[in-house]
């Protein structure tokens, strides 16, 4: 299975995203209406970065409340790690447990396509792992009562 399902079934949400010049309160604000954790950050439409919660938390420890009225670009985590939408799921589960990363940007042919978490990839797997367990007690039903 690969990416390109997570974001089937996250098409009816919208792909929220920033620009590099934009003032770091203004993405706070966005990120606390939107109750999200991160969102990439482009450049004409090219992803340049990710900004998330942690890298607020980090500046805001080494340079007080001022790095709000910061460009975005300024504290946001560059480059991105991305993914295509070919990308495995367990690949980018993988990929996401040795960077220590929670969410990865889903970039064909230079466009982007979608951001996942890591939330979106363990609910899938959870889903898949659950379908196969009723098809195994099913399957296993079938048998003794055909004895």
């Amino acid at each position: 299975m690969t990416i390109e399902i997570i974001l089937q079934q996250n098409a009816s949400h919208d792909l929220v995203s920033c620009e590099c010049d934009e003032p770091v309160y203004e993405v706070v604000k966005r990120l606390a209406e939107k109750r999200i954790g991160a969102m990439p950050v482009l450049r004409d439409g090219q992803v340049q970065g990710i900004f998330s919660e942690r890298d607020l938390v980090y500046r805001i420890a080494s340079d007080g409340d001022t790095v709000l009225k910061h460009a975005v670009k300024e504290v946001m985590t560059a480059p991105a790690v991305t993914i295509t939408s070919g990308t495995s799921i367990l690949a980018a589960l993988s990929l996401m447990t040795r960077r220590r990363i929670r969410h990865l940007p889903v970039v064909d042919d230079g466009v982007l396509k979608g951001f996942v978490s890591i939330g979106d990839l363990v609910k899938y797997r959870i889903e898949m792992i659950e379908q196969e367990a009723a098809a195994m007690r099913d399957y296993i039903a079938q048998g003794s009562n055909m004895a």
